[in-house]
């Protein structure tokens, strides 16, 4: 086992919708793959606007299932693909009425 263990960290702007935020975390994490990370975190709720310092009823569009959501889905495929354990904070809703901050961590092989 290596003594060392590289690891990435994503913080970027929010571009104005989901599918271009989770398309450019893909890009960032194919690129510290290929640069031998084997770990990567990205930012709190990642693939929507930063909402958290408030509890308005307005953000919870951006709430989804965790693990099976498609967000979590989506990365469990880039781990799967880049062979790295992949932290992925997003707004969970467990049912209606109950939203967390939550990180899904996924390993290397796909397992949430």
């Amino acid at each position: 086992m290596a003594d060392v263990v590289r690891a990435a960290l994503v913080q970027a702007t929010w571009t104005g919708d989901t599918e271009s935020m989770i398309a450019k975390h893909e890009e960032h994490a194919r690129a510290a793959a290929a640069q031998g990370a084997k770990v990567i975190g990205f930012q709190e709720v990642f693939n929507a606007p930063y909402f958290c310092q408030v509890q308005e009823p307005e953000h919870y569009r951006w709430a989804e299932p965790v693990p099976d959501g498609p967000t979590v889905r989506r990365m469990q495929e880039l781990a799967r693909e880049t062979g790295m354990v992949v932290v992925v904070p997003v707004f969970e809703v467990e049912q209606s009425g109950f939203y967390y901050n939550t990180a899904a961590v996924i390993d290397a092989d796909g397992t949430v």
